[in-house]
């Protein structure tokens, strides 16, 4: 828990001002521990017109980014400020390092300790009538859409181009008996996330999704958000 402290204190010397950062939580994250870093912070603010405010003022291009995202903020507020952080990595000319990643910083609640979800990889998606893909490989492509109101939606699309489309409320257990059928044939996901959601809704049905899936099912790094 000392270093969750150490990290906000260091965002808040950063800012110049007294700010408060509330990480998103995780429990049993993967990755616990990241070396060579740059911090970036993304605060909660209402003084500012869209409620945030962006600090990247010690960002190295070369090291691994610990993006640290408010989570009251939500994805309409936190996302334009993840693509332009992405794309500053993405299109730096100099001194640039393609093993180093992106991740997101969390409070892992079972260790009283700081965990890190990786999103190097993933492209988000405002404008989904701009993006179109085709892949001859996949029979059936499963996409899943989270709402603000605590449902998600689940279409089915099969090469046939025949759609199944089901309506599911989000409980506690997640639907994992719902979602167990993926887990046994070969399947490619794409998310989709209500911009209304806050971030920390985010982190959870997303780390959720993660873990749940096997070597038969394929999460998109494209997710949309609208």
């Amino acid at each position: 828990m000392r270093y969750i402290f150490i990290l906000l204190i260091l965002g808040c010397l950063s800012c110049n001002n007294e700010r408060v950062l509330q990480l998103p939580e995780i429990e049993n994250a993967e990755v616990t521990e990241v070396l060579d870093v740059s911090p970036a912070y993304i605060f909660y603010d209402e003084t500012q017109p869209d409620s945030t405010l962006l600090n990247r003022k010690n960002l190295i291009t070369t090291t691994n980014w610990l993006v640290n995202v408010d989570k009251r903020l939500t994805l309409r507020q936190a996302i334009p400020h993840i693509q332009f952080l992405q794309d500053k990595k993405r299109n730096a000319e100099m001194h640039k390092n393609e093993d180093a990643k992106n991740y997101f910083t969390c409070n892992d609640v079972s260790i009283g300790n700081l965990g890190f979800l990786e999103f190097t990889d993933v492209n988000y998606i405002t404008d989904i009538n701009s993006y179109f893909e085709e892949d001859p490989n996949d029979s059936k492509t499963v996409n899943i859409h989270f709402f603000s109101n605590g449902f998600f939606n689940v279409s089915e699309v099969f090469s046939n181009f025949e759609t199944k489309v089901e309506t599911l409320a989000i409980d506690t257990n997640f639907n994992y008996d719902y979602f167990e059928s993926y887990r046994n044939e070969k399947n490619k996901i794409y998310l989709s996330f209500d911009n209304r959601l806050t971030f920390q809704n985010y982190i959870d049905l997303k780390y959720k999704l993660i873990n749940f899936t096997n070597e038969m099912t394929e999460i998109s790094n494209d997710e949309f958000i609208y």
